[in-house]
């Protein structure tokens, strides 16, 4: 079986994130600006591993993004995927029909061990947060696709996704080749080990030069959410110590509502 997986490399969700001066990019700019996977993506680099270990055949990951991917890339090779593919840009975001047209481009071109089997991917980007990517990857080739799936089993061909609808179980079966989006929790995604960060340097990473197609898709600003301020108030000499600070604290207790 080969499988291909679709990631990318986005800015670290716990980092403070600030906009370019037109509002319509988040600044990567910074020096204290990390990266990462989102878990989604994790989660399906994941679940290649697990099926390429059960039936055979090899993993690819594929991104669209600058060079510095190479290093989340190499993280999901350090964990099993077995080569890595990057369609480089000039390092501004390619709306979701310029990205899905790269990936596709990557799909149809299949693995040196042939055609894919089927094409994994996050349920969504965990920076824009498109959940169009997977949908118009799988429209394009003519393939059937399944989202938000957080259990996935595949037997002689066929493939058994679980989605989570509340508290119920949305069961599918599709028959591959098939484009799959997972969600966080479909599985535990293994650490890199020394002996895989060893091996991902010698596993072959492909650069290729990536054209964005003219956009048909106008963003028009990005906002970001608002933070919520917190204060404390330290109760200082003035109001005693011990049980003589005990008033101060009722009154404030009081002041906020508590009591």
């Amino acid at each position: 079986m080969n499988i291909a997986v679709c990631a990318k490399r986005v800015p670290l969700s716990g980092g403070r994130w600030e906009l370019t001066a037109d509002g319509t990019e988040i600044d990567t700019s910074g020096a204290s600006m990390g990266f990462t996977l989102s878990p989604h993506e994790e989660c399906a680099a994941e679940a290649a591993v697990q099926l390429v270990e059960e039936f055979g055949g090899s993993s690819t990951v594929i991104t669209v993004g600058v060079a510095d991917s190479e290093e989340q890339i190499r993280s999901l090779l350090a964990v099993g995927i077995d080569r890595g593919v990057i369609v480089e840009t000039d390092g501004g975001e390619w709306d979701p029909q310029g990205t899905s047209s790269a990936l596709i481009e990557q799909v149809r071109a299949g693995s040196p061990d042939g055609a894919y089997d089927l094409v994994l991917l996050g349920t969504e980007a965990a920076d824009t947060a498109d959940f169009q990517v997977g949908i118009r990857i799988a429209h394009a080739l003519g393939w059937p696709v399944v989202t938000n799936v957080k259990g996935l089993k595949i037997t002689d061909g066929v493939a058994r996704c679980e989605r989570a609808v509340g508290s119920y179980r949305e069961i599918y079966e599709v028959s591959l080749p098939a484009v799959i989006t997972v969600k966080d929790g479909l599985n535990i995604p293994r650490y890199p080990s020394v002996p895989g960060r060893i091996k991902a340097r010698k596993k072959s990473v492909d650069f290729i030069a990536g054209e964005r197609p003219a956009p048909r898709l106008e963003k028009v600003k990005l906002a970001l959410a608002v933070e919520e301020q917190r204060s404390a108030e330290i109760l200082g000499t003035g109001t005693g110590n011990g049980a003589d600070a005990v008033p101060a604290l009722v009154e404030l207790f009081r002041t906020i509502g508590v009591i």
